[in-house]
């Protein structure tokens, strides 16, 4: 890419994907200076296939990293140009392509290599020979669907609290989900911290977070935002706000700029 900043192609998984992967994204950026930004907390795990200048991410100087879910934002810094493809994965695609505990990646940043060996080297490999685009895509497509759809067989009930928890914004109880499944609270947290990596109340925190941060960009005030997400108090939002993506509910989307926009379906 000549020019200066960031330009992206996405696309969505094939069908035996999309129980694991959410996004597909191919992107190519250069600056004229390096940029910093807060990546937030989200109800997902990323894996970055990139090549060229590394970024700099918890301390470390990485081009192609993963990790787990988190419990608060990251800061990252670009320096120089790069290149890749950027997968969104489901917990269970992650823990599926990890193939170990997902506690073991919670709030880390790991590169591909010592996670996922010659799988992950071998695929930036061929990434960075394969100059189409929209090839890159397909070709992590097909290495995705060999390496999630060979990991370990996981249940169904994690997959259903999930949905669940996600259907209600975060604001499904522990207690509710735990006996929806007929298990105690102890083992539902320790399936959650096997296969998601985050304990139920605070992936309800996460999903949470992006919902507020959805109606807040759609439209809704600070007040409505907090009340409609269950949030103790707008206080109480601020700091949830502080944690999860290193701003304030007023800095994602001020109220005079939010009122001229369209509502988003949540």
């Amino acid at each position: 890419m000549s020019a200066l900043g960031v330009a992206m192609v996405e696309t969505a998984p094939s069908a035996l994907l999309r129980p694991y992967v959410t996004r597909l994204c191919a992107y190519s950026e250069r600056y004229a200076e390096p940029v910093t930004r807060r990546e937030v907390a989200m109800p997902g795990a990323v894996l970055i296939l990139g090549f060229g200048t590394p970024m700099e991410v918890q301390g470390q100087r990485v081009s192609a990293f993963t990790g787990g879910l988190g419990d608060r934002f990251t800061v990252t810094r670009t320096t120089g140009p790069a290149e890749g493809v950027e997968v969104f994965l489901t917990p269970f695609g992650a823990r599926r392509l990890h193939g170990l505990p997902m506690r073991q990646l919670t709030n880390r940043v790991v590169p591909v290599g010592d996670v996922l060996g010659a799988w992950g080297d071998t695929a930036v490999s061929r990434l960075a020979e394969t100059p189409s685009w929209h090839d890159r895509l397909a070709l992590t497509d097909r290495l995705l669907c060999e390496r999630i759809l060979s990991g370990p067989e996981l249940g169904p009930e994690l997959p259903w609290a999930w949905a669940r928890l996600l259907e209600s914004g975060g604001g499904l109880s522990v207690s509710s989900l735990a006996e929806s499944l007929g298990w105690s609270h102890r083992h539902l947290v320790a399936r959650f911290h096997d296969q998601i990596g985050l304990t139920p109340k605070t992936a309800a925190r996460v999903i949470r977070f992006g919902r507020a941060a959805r109606l807040l960009r759609s439209g809704c005030s600070i007040a409505q935002v907090a009340a409609e997400c269950g949030f103790y108090d707008q206080a109480h939002m601020n700091r949830e706000f502080r944690v999860l993506g290193g701003t304030t509910p007023g800095q994602i989307c001020p109220r005079p700029v939010c009122a001229q926009r369209a509502p988003l379906d949540v």
